[in-house]
């Protein structure tokens, strides 16, 4: 046992949030603690590393537990660079190098038997904590969360707080901690970074415990499934998918016992009723007394709504909504990305994944006009109308209430109408009238979709729409994406969500690259990591057959097709396809032409026709070498 809370109670101000949570950690454990926003995960999490009290319950910790929390807010000395800031999770490396530096000294001028025994015992020390490798393993994770060799010589002060917050996680997973507590860990990474924080926890070899709605995340990472619900903590084998199916099983068992011992009730408490006067009133009170001490299975409650987001219906846009012809991005002369294409169809929803600074946003400006592109084409299709919702909220007015914040889409709806829609995203009573700028993250999201929603447009762009929603909520606005009967754009990090409603991901590679997949999340990650198998094998492939590591031309990475490659080689196959036709054609009619008396007379005219048929016939030649070379490249 690394810890374990026994029914831990704490309110605040009046508002019970824990009643009675009673959890065990084990080392090696990989939780995922869940429940809804307010529900006291955070709350939790201060109770073990006792930064708050219980107001009743125990905390019982192994002895000197040292448990690594990652919090919303790292604090670094100013003049800390971040290559030092990641490496002061080594303090005790560093002060048995400068003791052992000292004792060398000692040693060359006096050597005792005294002075190499404690040499020798630092220098196991040492040994056993890795010391020969903490900076190269520092520097991979510095790496791994974004932070390019450049950026090492940063000093923190200069830092953003998304990356401060990186760096902080750099240094707590530097920092060998006997069980890790992260809060929202994948907040301020890409998506290049969660990928590789999930392959270091899956080989991770202590605890930890993750508060996270990434969902997709969760499922990589976690072995059992921790549930914050009405106070209590219920616990679940398996991943977050196998705690869905799970969980879904056991409400509907419980309510299944529920409604049984109901109906037990009900019969003994009429039998009590009939009989308590009667001939068998000692049979009578046996079972009121019974019914009393009966331990009750409460029902299965109905979750909160976590609010409606049908979408109203919308005008019909017509077939072709985006088009994207060898597109360019960027400011100015800086070009971000470039040669992009695809088409996005009425319907159809493009998820954007990338990096931080690739140019998810920047494309989303070049779309909504905010930007012109740099070179390329990208025209809207016809009766589209474009509504964007900005993660940073921005098209909300602190200044207003609620109810007149969405009135702005809707300046002739009578205040009932309003109010309905409203309470379809959990604004109810009087909360219609509190300011924007009184509003929770989570509140101020769902206001801004509900503007959105309620303005009934058929183009969708969407820039981290997730990013406030609790997972309840994240998961209502799936369902009702998935039935919209427009087209949606939407730039997010959070890949469960684009499982569930992308039939395209746009991806922003590095310098400038990107790849259009037909498909979901997964099914691009997995095509991703297929080429990357491929990539081995063909490595593996000329090492064998050159005897060398060296790659050859055709065996190197590069030399393999993109997905944007691919498209353009199909395109091109399908365009040869027509003219080989069209050429033999061509060469039949100037076969007959020769073959006619009058013009095998005429020498001067038979020469420019027998000319024109060669010619003909190297064209038809070379395309029909083109095209087998296309097709070898796409069956690679």
């Amino acid at each position: 046992m690394l810890f374990r809370l026994s029914e831990i109670q704490k309110s605040y101000g009046g508002n019970e949030v824990l009643r009675g949570v009673s959890f065990q950690i084990n080392p090696n454990e990989k939780v995922g603690l869940v429940g809804r926003n307010g529900a006291g995960k955070t709350t939790v999490f201060r109770v073990i590393t006792g930064e708050e009290t219980a107001d009743s319950g125990d905390v019982f910790k192994l002895s000197n537990l040292k448990i690594g929390l990652l919090t919303q807010h790292v604090d670094f000395t100013d003049d800390d660079s971040v290559h030092t800031a990641a490496l002061s999770a080594f303090q005790r490396l560093h002060d048995i190098e400068a003791e052992m530096r000292h004792l060398e000294i000692e040693m060359a001028e006096n050597l005792s038997d005294e002075v190499l025994e404690k040499y020798a015992e630092l220098q196991t020390e040492f040994e056993h904590a890795d010391g020969f490798t903490y900076t190269a393993r520092a520097e991979a994770i510095l790496l791994g969360l974004g932070f390019t060799k450049e950026m090492w010589n940063l000093e923190t002060k200069n830092l953003s707080g998304g990356q401060k917050n990186r760096l902080g996680m750099a240094r707590l997973l530097l920092s060998n901690p006997d069980i890790l507590l992260l809060d929202e860990p994948t907040n301020h990474l890409d998506v290049n970074a969660v990928e590789w924080l999930e392959n270091f926890l899956q080989n991770y070899e202590t605890a930890f415990v993750i508060v996270s709605h990434d969902r997709y995340f969760l499922d990589r990472t976690c072995r059992r499934i921790i549930e914050i619900d009405k106070g209590k903590a219920v616990t679940y084998k398996g991943n977050y998918s196998q705690f869905l199916v799970e969980r879904a099983e056991r409400r509907e068992q419980q309510q299944r016992e529920f409604e049984n011992q109901q109906s037990f009730i009900a019969k003994n408490e009429d039998f009590v009723r009939r009989n308590l006067a009667g001939q068998k009133t000692k049979l009578a009170k046996s079972r009121r007394n019974m019914l009393e001490r009966l331990e009750r299975v409460e029902a299965v409650s109905v979750e909160k709504s976590s609010g409606n987001f049908n979408l109203k219906k919308v005008e019909r846009a017509g077939l072709n909504v985006l088009t994207a012809e060898d597109l360019a991005i960027g400011y100015g002369v800086k070009v971000l990305a470039k040669d992009i294409n695809f088409t996005l169809n009425r319907g159809e929803c493009l998820g954007i994944i990338g990096g931080n600074g690739t140019g998810k946003t920047t494309f989303l400006k070049t779309i909504l006009g905010k930007l012109r592109e740099l070179d390329g084409k990208l025209n809207w299709g016809t009766k589209t109308n474009i509504g964007y919702y900005a993660q940073n909220l921005e098209d909300l007015d602190a200044r207003n209430e609620i109810v007149q914040e969405l009135r702005r889409v809707a300046p002739n709806a009578d205040n009932g109408e309003l109010r309905g829609f409203l309470a379809r995203f959990l604004f109810t009573g009087e909360e219609i009238f509190k300011k924007v700028a009184d509003l929770s993250g989570g509140e101020k999201g769902r206001l801004a979709l509900a503007k959105l929603i309620y303005s009934g447009v058929n183009v969708l762009v969407l820039d981290e729409p997730t990013n406030h929603l609790d997972i309840p909520s994240r998961e209502a606005l799936e369902s009702a994406l998935e039935n919209y009967p427009g087209t949606i754009l939407a730039v997010s990090h959070d890949r469960f969500f684009l499982d569930q409603i992308s039939t395209q991901i746009f991806s922003f590679e590095e310098n400038g690259a990107t790849e259009v997949f037909d498909g979901n999340y997964s099914e691009f990650h997995d095509w991703k990591e297929a080429q990357g198998s491929r990539f081995k094998t063909l490595n593996s492939k000329s090492e064998s057959s050159n005897g060398t590591a060296n790659e050859s031309v055709n065996d190197s990475p590069h030399s393999l097709p993109s997905k944007n490659q691919l498209q353009k080689i199909e395109q091109r196959i399908k365009e040869i396809e027509k003219q080989i036709p069209q050429l033999e054609e061509k060469s039949a009619q100037l076969t007959t032409q020769m073959n006619q008396p009058k013009l095998a007379a005429d020498h001067a005219k038979l020469q420019i026709v027998s000319a024109e048929y060669q010619a003909n016939e190297r064209k038809t030649q070379n395309l029909y070498k083109e095209w087998e070379d296309l097709l070898e490249q796409m069956n690679a």
